[in-house]
């Protein structure tokens, strides 16, 4: 099997759980979010990746989450922040719609925040390195939410417009690989398996 990349979501935060927009907001895990990291390992395994190279958002979020996956970061890189939602930091989308029907974030960015063009263009930069590390072994990427999807589409050679075609929940991992030696998604947006409920 040829080196993967795997971009990993930050567990969950108190504003992922309501839905608010958080980017340069610099907020910690909920305790279900810590729990969350804490399943990485496993999902890594079971898609049988081994990173040797691991890079982070300078997010808080992002950051704690890789230690408690039991990951070493080699590099905190810039690029891989969240989109950038500049009048809309802190606000859900479901606020957003009320004054702007039909927005979203992958076609028309963020105002006083980041195009889809820019956030693109840093996507590239990160999956240009990325390449270059593979010769080495696995990558990991902690990032967030819908960098990660652009991430995702890029990697596919897709417009970033395309974004909300997968799904990224908190700390979630989703694998890009080949197929035929072309870009493909190996796996996408895998959570843990959470037990039945019992006695109910």
């Amino acid at each position: 099997m040829t080196n993967r990349i795997a971009l990993i979501r930050h567990g969950q935060t108190e504003w992922s759980r309501s839905g608010q927009h958080t980017s340069t907001t610099d907020i910690d895990l909920t305790d279900e979010g810590v729990h969350q990291a804490m399943t990485i390992p496993s999902l890594l395994w079971g898609v049988e990746l081994s990173p040797v190279t691991v890079w982070s958002s300078p997010r808080l979020r992002a950051q704690r989450t890789a230690t408690l996956a039991g990951l070493h970061i080699d590099e905190v890189v810039p690029d891989l922040a969240e989109w950038a939602y500049g009048d809309y930091e802190g606000i859900t989308s479901k606020q957003i719609h009320q004054t702007n029907p039909g927005w979203s974030i992958f076609k028309h960015g963020a105002p006083g925040g980041e195009s889809p063009e820019q956030v693109a263009d840093r996507c590239d930069r990160v999956l240009a390195r990325a390449k270059d590390k593979l010769v080495d072994g696995d990558v990991a990427l902690f990032c967030h939410g819908h960098i990660s999807r652009v991430l995702a589409m890029r990697w596919l050679g897709l417009p970033v417009q395309h974004g909300g075609l997968i799904q990224m929940n908190p700390a979630a991992v989703t694998v890009l690989g080949t197929y035929h030696d072309e870009p493909c998604l190996d796996h996408a947006n895998i959570i843990p398996f959470r037990p039945p409920h019992v006695g109910s």
